[in-house]
């Protein structure tokens, strides 16, 4: 390690938030659990590709100008 880096070297240190963490993992020894729970709910799910492909190729393609009208006429 050069000198410039042990001179900046502050190996106690932990920040307000690590702090935070830290205490609320020992308050709370669930909870990452409960974290990868819901992430399981909202996140973690399986993509059915024929069917994603089927939605994709349905799709109908939106007007350039979604307020005009398609009959042709100018105002």
């Amino acid at each position: 390690m050069s000198k410039l880096l042990r001179l900046f070297r502050r190996p106690d240190y932990q920040s307000e938030v690590t702090q935070f963490i830290e205490q609320l993992k020992t308050e709370k020894p669930d909870l990452e659990a409960q974290q990868r729970a819901g992430r399981a709910i909202w996140w973690d799910k399986r993509v059915d590709r024929d069917q994603q492909q089927e939605w994709s190729e349905a799709r109908v393609r939106q007007n350039a100008y979604v307020y005009g009208s398609n009959s042709g006429e100018k105002p």
